[in-house]
């Protein structure tokens, strides 16, 4: 549990008015890597022993875990398994082994948490009151969610996305106004260096840069990787709002808008990838009874349990060696995040938009993925 160690560091910095990010803690020499807001949210780990610390961090990401569930299940129509309690402790128990999921208890990071921030954020009805702050404010913690600002901004829900910008905006003001000097040197210079999070090309990169950089064995795949990126997140956010106006389907748009983010994030360690769990949930509410989706969602399934980054032997710089045939094991969630969105483009290629959704106008109401002819659309995620 390194990460924990970090967040316990990074508050005690805040709390003492030492350099936040000037040290480095666990035989690893990680540093802090966060905007200062999230060290004033980490200030409280310090009241407590480091074992506890730990207890703590595994039992609140358990339930972190169901609480996304919960949220999935509900996005996704799924309303049996959103409130069914057993079934909701029994899914609870076998998402632990996801891969991405088990990570972050390893870890003890604050993936989970981001993600119920966000689903629930932007699973409240459009118009609800300060829908986007929840939003804003995850991105001030970890920059990478201000993506869904953007998803809110294209997809005309304009009030949403400014709500979101002044959640954010907050974050940065009361960074700023508790430790200024932090402030400062993150937003003008440690945001840039990549390098303080760790080694671009390593198996744990699941993104773009890290899927390129093991492919043209470099350790720095430069504007290979800037130009993949650039076009990736184009045509991920506009293949999420496509989806929206076409579909009416919000929750495929905000799984399209995060798995753009982690596939053009500089870095996305395995462990970032906890949006598995929305896209299961979206995946089972759309098999019906068709064989070939349950496959499907078998297949996703295993893609997140096999572990086969780590299967492979990558000590040292041996993953910039890998055959070709290797690549594919070493990058399995780049490689179905690509597969995903092109699934998603193909879907909606002859599809027009909804009648009143042109251009994504606010107030657009978004049916259930089960959702019948007869039966009423709903403002909800999913």
């Amino acid at each position: 549990m390194s990460d924990i160690e970090v967040y316990r560091a990074e508050g005690q910095a805040a709390a003492t008015g030492g350099d936040l990010y000037g040290f480095t803690v666990t035989k690893w020499a990680l540093p802090a890597t966060y905007p200062p807001f999230a060290a004033l949210l980490f200030v409280p780990t310090t009241w407590i022993s480091l074992t506890t610390l730990k207890i703590t961090c595994v039992l609140v990401n358990a339930a972190l875990l169901a609480l996304l569930i919960h949220l999935s299940c509900k996005a996704a129509g799924l309303r049996r398994a959103a409130y069914s309690a057993p079934l909701l402790l029994t899914t609870t128990a076998l998402g632990l082994w996801l891969e991405p999921v088990f990570q972050t208890l390893v870890f003890g990071q604050i993936n989970l948490a981001l993600a119920c921030l966000v689903l629930w954020d932007l699973g409240r009805p459009d118009g609800a009151r300060l829908k986007g702050f929840a939003t804003g404010l995850a991105a001030g913690i970890k920059l990478t969610p201000a993506i869904f600002a953007v998803y809110l901004l294209i997809t005309g829900r304009v009030k949403a996305a400014l709500t979101a910008l002044a959640g954010f905006a907050v974050s940065v003001l009361l960074g700023a106004l508790v430790l200024p000097e932090a402030t400062v040197d993150f937003w003008t210079r440690r945001m840039f260096e990549t390098q303080r999070v760790g080694k671009v090309w390593i198996v744990d990169n699941q993104s773009l840069q890290g899927l390129l950089a093991r492919l043209l064995h470099t350790t720095d795949p430069g504007l290979w990787w800037l130009a993949a990126a650039a076009v990736t997140g184009a045509a991920g956010l506009w293949i999420a709002r496509r989806v929206f106006v076409r579909r009416g389907l919000d929750l495929w748009g905000v799984l399209a808008t995060a798995v753009t983010a982690l596939l053009v994030s500089p870095i996305s360690w395995s462990h970032h990838w906890v949006w598995c769990i929305p896209l299961l949930a979206a995946l089972i509410a759309h098999a019906r009874r068709a064989a070939w989706r349950w496959a499907l969602v078998a297949a996703v399934t295993v893609a997140f349990t096999a572990r086969s980054m780590w299967a492979l032997y990558h000590r040292g710089t041996l993953a910039l060696h890998f055959d070709w045939w290797r690549q594919l094991l070493a990058a399995p969630y780049p490689a179905l995040g690509l597969a995903l969105l092109a699934a998603l483009a193909w879907w909606t290629r002859r599809t027009p938009d909804r009648p009143g959704a042109r251009g994504g106008r606010p107030g657009v109401h978004v049916p259930s993925p089960r959702a019948d002819a007869h039966r009423p659309a709903r403002a909800t995620t999913g």
